[in-house]
């Protein structure tokens, strides 16, 4: 395992140099690879794991539903490589359970009497496990139970795959009643594409999981976005002003300076202007936002949240409230701005017509 340094802070993480693929192929080679779920880290990482050449079978409900055709149409065979949840998990010696957090609670029942001594519980989120007052996700005590979790939507893990970078994934071991837990944890990690792990526990896994959705990663930056577009254009600045400076050249520009150089790259390399400003108003920024981001983190520790998620996902109507909220956000100002402005872009000239 290699060591990082952070200010004086080491880390170990695991990257493919120290755990090659054909490491991973040797570890798993007498293993099934169930993939019960094929909404969102499903395809993105049972594709990845094909492509890498390991036994993999895909579980998903309701034939000929939505989710089922698009494995069908990725390439997934019924009866050879395509079955039933219950099948799947059957069959399968590791379990990667990636069905949405809701869905866990509601099929762990069936799941969990098709697992057998010496199996492997798979997840990509501490939540069922963390959680499991509320989730009744409790794992029988002879099998093991693991974590990856990569760092990235399904549609980034397997584009990053294709383009060979891989993505930074977390991993850990709940239980290890094999000897070999972290040994096919790591393995499995490596079989999805991560480009390198990083050791967590369940419960960090979560408790960053979800501050961060709700945080800086969606959350925060939909509602900072949205306070900066509406002053702008109480101000008098046109829509197409105003998302240009809001949304498209952080999106365009600057966030890819960052990830590719540093926060403190990309100051240096704007103008003198631009970097004054930010610099004396990211304090400012900051101690607005640090209670808000302490009274999410503890929302997330308590529990407070998953009530929230379990609650809302269960609903009978969830999925037409859900579509309600998001057609506020498509159809308000902003993004309707965001559209034309995309559309505007040179790779997208003649895309639409009419």
């Amino acid at each position: 395992m290699a060591k990082i340094s952070f200010g004086g802070v080491e880390e170990t993480v695991v990257t493919r140099q120290e755990f090659p693929l054909e490491k991973a192929r040797e570890v798993l080679k007498d293993e099934v690879i169930a993939v019960i779920g094929y909404g969102v880290q499903g395809p993105a990482q049972s594709l990845n794991m094909r492509d890498n050449g390991f036994d993999v079978i895909i579980g998903q409900a309701a034939a000929h539903g939505d989710y089922w055709d698009k494995a069908l149409a990725d390439g997934w065979e019924p009866g050879k490589t395509l079955f039933s949840i219950e099948e799947a998990a059957q069959k399968g010696t590791i379990l990667q359970y990636l069905v949405s957090d809701a869905a866990q609670k509601l099929l762990w029942p069936q799941v969990k009497q098709r697992l057998n001594a010496g199996d492997a519980l798979y997840f990509s989120h501490g939540f069922s496990i963390v959680y499991c007052d509320q989730t009744g996700v409790v794992p029988p005590e002879d099998i093991d139970v693991i974590l990856v979790a990569p760092k990235g939507s399904g549609t980034s893990v397997r584009r990053n795959f294709l383009d060979g970078s891989g993505i930074n994934s977390s991993f850990a071991v709940h239980q290890d009643a094999t000897g070999r837990a972290e040994e096919r944890c790591l393995a499995v990690g490596i079989a999805v594409g991560s480009g390198y792990l990083f050791p967590t526990t369940f419960e960090h896994e979560v408790w960053s999981d979800l501050t961060g959705e709700r945080g800086v990663l969606m959350g925060a930056l939909a509602g900072v976005m949205e306070a900066q577009y509406n002053c702008l254009r109480e101000h008098g600045h046109s829509p197409s002003e105003a998302f240009n400076e809001t949304v498209e050249e952080l999106t365009q520009s600057l966030i890819r300076l960052v990830g590719e150089n540093g926060m403190d790259w990309m100051y240096a390399n704007c103008s003198t202007t631009a970097q004054r400003g930010a610099l004396d108003w990211r304090h400012r920024f900051r101690k607005a936002v640090e209670p808000l981001f302490e009274e999410l983190y503890q929302s997330v520790k308590n529990g407070t949240e998953t009530a929230v998620v379990l609650e809302a996902n269960s609903a009978p109507d969830y999925a037409e409230r859900l579509r309600a909220e998001l057609d506020e956000i498509k159809n308000s100002e902003m993004w309707r701005a965001g559209a034309a402005v995309r559309g505007l872009r040179p790779e997208n000239w003649g895309a639409e017509k009419g």
